[in-house]
């Protein structure tokens, strides 16, 4: 008799898109308790603001801050604002930056990493509809 070996498959990558005016970018979550909750809370329907180089909108999740809370970010990544339930997603400068970074307006959660170029984002107007869906 022979020993089997059996593989574990991996969990399926959780992708969503969000569409924001004619703007639509993916992003793939990350394995956090925040992308947890906003994973569940899909599709979020809301609306668009910016500041500066950033596009911001309103969600029902709430989340408090973790262990991968940043005040600067970088471009790809996906935030959230748990201050005020907000996703944010900068793609260049915002109203607080410094010389050479991308500052938040406190730490904000990372929860997801962009697949397309986030600085599509520019195009997007505040008041705009924006729409987070899971995908595939």
């Amino acid at each position: 008799m022979t020993a089997r070996t059996t593989q574990a498959s991996a969990p399926a990558a959780r992708r969503v898109r969000i569409s924001a005016g004619r703007v639509v970018i993916r992003a793939e979550l990350l394995a956090t308790a925040t992308a947890d909750r906003i994973w569940a809370a899909l599709p979020i329907r809301s609306t668009a603001e910016t500041w500066g180089q950033a596009l911001q909108f309103e969600t029902p999740v709430e989340s408090g801050r973790d262990r991968t809370a940043r005040a600067l970010a970088e471009i790809g990544d996906l935030h959230f604002w748990t201050e005020n339930d907000r996703v944010l997603i900068p793609f260049g400068r915002t109203p607080i930056s410094r010389a050479g970074e991308i500052r938040l307006p406190s730490p904000c959660n990372v929860w997801a990493k962009a697949i397309d170029d986030v600085t599509l984002l520019k195009d997007v107007a505040p008041g705009e509809k924006v729409e987070l869906t899971a995908t595939t």
